[in-house]
């Protein structure tokens, strides 16, 4: 497997001080931020105008923590994090700077089907569809975490495309790259990211067969082209799981697996994500 050096930001936070390992962060990339306080509640964090309730770290003693992600299409500047908590009855509020530079994602051409490219109408209305239902799962917190180990990779592969990637699709720029691609050839099995709840397992215009599962606390993981899936929404996976096949269903110019993961809402860089995820059982 090709290994990536992966930025990893971490924020400790304590009443006396703020320690930041980085002082930047790519777009469409993850933060951590944690408070390790006794006797605190309520804790919330303000970023350019979007609210992101903190979780008690389960893996951690008097332990609170968020993930920010960062849009791919976040302005790139400097910007102020607020953050506020309730102790002995009195709302404090505590900020620390945070810079978001560029992450000079790549561009490449692909060559699909025109249909795949401009869908007619009917298929137009089924994409607007398919999103509308897979942002409102996307947009659901659920407030259980379902996992307790270390997120791992869905397989030990070649990655053939990175997150991020301009999407140029029959010489028309059309997006970018929302999850990263791992060879795979025809019924390759897939496994989970981790343990959760599946919430799509459908045949979609785009992605093709797709599985998605809620990991909790806002933490989505994606399994798309897939030839078959061996379960259906609502079903409770454990990490390493065979979940499906890989193929080439959807919009797709050869068999791979296409893996991404969505935290509160947002397409975020999965290699990266899940070094951020697994660093919250570690000590900072």
């Amino acid at each position: 497997m090709i290994k990536k050096i992966l930025l990893l930001l971490i924020i400790t936070i304590s009443l006396k001080a703020f320690s930041i390992s980085h002082k930047e962060i790519k777009n469409a990339n993850t933060v951590l931020i944690e408070i390790t306080q006794k006797d605190i509640k309520d804790v919330k964090l303000t970023f350019d105008k979007q609210n992101i309730d903190f979780f008690k770290n389960p893996f951690k003693k008097d332990s609170f923590y968020a993930l920010l992600p960062i849009s791919y299409y976040q302005n790139l500047d400097n910007y102020r994090i607020i953050l506020s908590y309730m102790k002995d009855n009195k709302k404090i509020f505590k900020g620390l700077n945070l810079k978001v530079i560029d992450g000079n994602y790549k561009s490449e051409t692909l060559n699909v089907q025109p249909s795949k490219v401009k869908p007619n109408k009917e298929n137009q209305e089924r994409v607007k569809r398919e999103n509308e239902e897979a942002t409102k799962i996307y947009n659901t917190f659920t407030p259980e975490i379902f996992w307790n180990e270390d997120f791992i990779y869905p397989l030990n592969s070649k990655i053939t495309s990175e997150f991020g990637t301009k999407r140029v699709y029959n010489q028309e720029l059309k997006s970018y790259h929302g999850g990263t691609d791992f060879q795979a050839k025809d019924n390759t099995p897939i496994i989970a990211s981790n343990s959760g709840i599946l919430r799509i397992a459908q045949d979609r215009f785009y992605a093709g067969k797709s599985i998605i599962i809620d990991h909790g606390h806002g933490v989505y993981s994606c399994y798309f082209h897939l030839n078959s899936m061996n379960f259906k929404v609502g079903d409770f996976v454990k990490k390493g799981e065979i979940i499906g096949l890989s193929g080439s269903t959807g919009r797709i110019t050869g068999p791979h697996l296409h893996f991404g993961i969505r935290i509160q809402g947002l397409q975020v860089d999965p290699l990266q994500a899940i070094e951020i995820l697994n660093n919250l059982k570690n000590s900072i």
